[in-house]
């Protein structure tokens, strides 16, 4: 059983929101009590919209992520939210892989749904790489995984 998923996915889900709106309650804070908001209404605009910029680039890249996945050979173990499912990788239909994002996604959208929904979304682990365009390596080997699996359903 292998770990597929990156270590950073707590961060980008719980961590970095938190610091994210956490900061802005706190500029809104600052400058409501020091008297500038009353003067200068932007300075409360800025902060929300900044807010609800934040809110939904994380709901679209960050918060659908699966917090754990597990490459156990003929099956992945997706953890997320306390709950577990195994997909068999007969049971997958495409794998996407989302270059050119940050966090980066490979998302695997399923014949029969499961517990997770029809869709498994998550960060796989990366390495360094000083050449933004190469392929994701554990996306690549999931495609010709999912693709060998689901010839041999085929028979």
């Amino acid at each position: 059983m292998k770990k597929i998923s990156s270590r950073v996915t707590v961060f980008h889900k719980k961590i970095f929101p938190a610091l994210w709106f956490g900061f802005l309650f706190l500029f809104v804070i600052v400058f409501s009590v020091s008297g500038a908001s009353g003067k200068e209404p932007i300075v409360l605009v800025v902060p929300a919209a900044m807010a609800l910029f934040g809110f939904v680039l994380m709901k679209k890249l960050v918060w659908d992520l699966a917090d754990e996945v597990y490459d156990c050979g003929d099956f992945l173990l997706v953890r997320n939210r306390g709950d577990e499912e195994r997909v068999a990788l007969s049971n997958v239909m495409n794998v996407s892989v989302t270059m050119l994002v940050n966090p980066p996604r490979i998302t695997l959208r399923l014949v029969t749904p499961g517990k997770f929904g029809s869709e498994i979304v998550f960060s796989p682990a990366a390495r360094l790489r000083l050449n933004p365009f190469a392929k994701n390596e554990i996306g690549e080997d999931l495609i010709v995984r999912v693709d060998r699996a689901r010839s041999q359903r085929a028979r």
